[in-house]
């Protein structure tokens, strides 16, 4: 057996918690003309016994995702949390700011910059460092979370948003593992890991985005602010009780990936028999194991839509599915549009409002068989 080590602290106690078989790397789009067969890599998550991170296993893959488009809901996140954290006095006027964004596009900068903070040079430390949805893509969790402590300065805020593993486990949310993502994060196992780095979170605040996100701020131990406050206390409680921490509970997310895998196939089954016609939205890279898992084809879903033009002409890994232009939609004025990133509802249904319209229906996929 391979042993394996964790991402944060090196030790080599754990379980995998989730395993998605071989699967196609959910970044990389071939082709559409690209027949295939894609190369196939295993897809595992593991829960570390010693600080509590759910990471992933291995990852092989070499990162080539088309830059999407950023959807309407995290903008309007991303505004939201810099007021919320302005109003808690943490974003100083005339402040220094570091940002680690996300592969995946969107910054704060500009709207930090509005408020009177300045980004320094890469080799410089700033009062502010920001990480929206960014250390998650590195390998190393233990060097990434060192590189920016050291450049926080004295009395300086480091502020994580990741989406939350307790989420994960309420909503059942199996296809949040894919390759590229190596880290699933809890506040326990953020808190033990910011300890490692002589940091200890101060406060938070959670958002409705992905199904629960959270913004946490973390500072030097030695800056005297007090403690994590009572919402921290709170986030740690909340994921005690749902079990961040146990390997049985993250099981659970296997029989969730049967039960949506199959809930799916079975939709678009019974809507091809009754004649109806359906698209998808949305070519997201959390789509691509459900696909593969459900077994879809062309043939029960002909196309996804997506707003992004760097998709067009690519095809979904795994599949044959083609990623098509958001014109098809007003052509083709399919019966169903199965919705692949919740998220993006509010937005597309205000975009495409003729849609329902004239008849047809949007379907979040998430929803199906859960």
């Amino acid at each position: 057996m391979i042993k394996i080590a964790c991402r944060a602290c090196r030790e080599l106690r754990g379980a995998v918690v989730l395993d998605l078989g071989n699967q196609p790397a959910s970044d990389f789009f071939p082709e559409a003309t690209d027949p295939g067969p894609d190369i196939l890599y295993p897809l595992q998550m593991w829960l570390c016994s010693a600080c509590g991170l759910a990471q992933l296993v291995a990852d092989p893959t070499v990162s080539a995702e088309p830059r999407g488009v950023e959807p309407a809901a995290l903008v309007a996140q991303a505004a939201e949390a810099v007021d919320r954290v302005q109003a808690a006095g943490l974003l100083p006027a005339g402040a220094a700011v570091v940002e680690y964004g996300s592969p995946h596009g969107g910054s704060w900068l500009r709207l930090l910059a509005d408020r009177g903070l300045a980004p320094v040079p890469e080799s410089e430390s700033a009062g502010v460092i920001i990480d929206c949805f960014g250390m998650m893509h590195a390998a190393d969790q233990h060097a990434a979370l060192a590189a920016r402590a050291a450049r926080l300065s004295s009395g300086g805020v480091l502020l994580l948003q990741y989406h939350s593993l307790e989420a994960i486990i309420r909503h059942g949310q199996w296809n949040a593992l894919r390759h590229g993502h190596y880290a699933y994060y809890s506040t326990t196992a953020l808190t033990s890991m910011l300890s490692m780095h002589g940091l200890r979170p101060r406060t938070a605040w959670r958002f409705d985005l992905y199904g629960g996100t959270v913004l946490l701020a973390a500072s030097a131990a030695t800056d005297g602010f007090g403690g994590p406050d009572a919402t921290i206390r709170s986030l740690l409680a909340s994921e005690a009780r749902a079990g961040v921490l146990d390997p049985a509970v993250l099981s659970g997310l296997q029989s969730d990936t049967e039960r949506r895998a199959v809930g799916l196939s079975n939709w678009l089954a019974a809507e091809r028999a009754a004649g109806r016609t359906v698209l998808g939205y949305g070519a997201a890279s959390r789509a691509v194991a459900l696909l593969c898992q459900a077994g879809v084809d062309r043939v029960l879903l002909p196309g996804i839509v997506d707003a992004s033009p760097g998709k067009r002409g690519l095809r979904m890994p795994g599949t044959d599915i083609p990623v098509l232009d958001t014109g098809v939609l007003r052509a083709t004025r399919p019966d169903s549009v199965l919705l692949f990133v919740a998220d993006l509802l509010t937005e597309v249904r205000a975009d495409f409002p003729w849609i329902e319209a004239s008849g047809g229906r949007w379907v979040v996929a998430d929803a199906i068989g859960s």
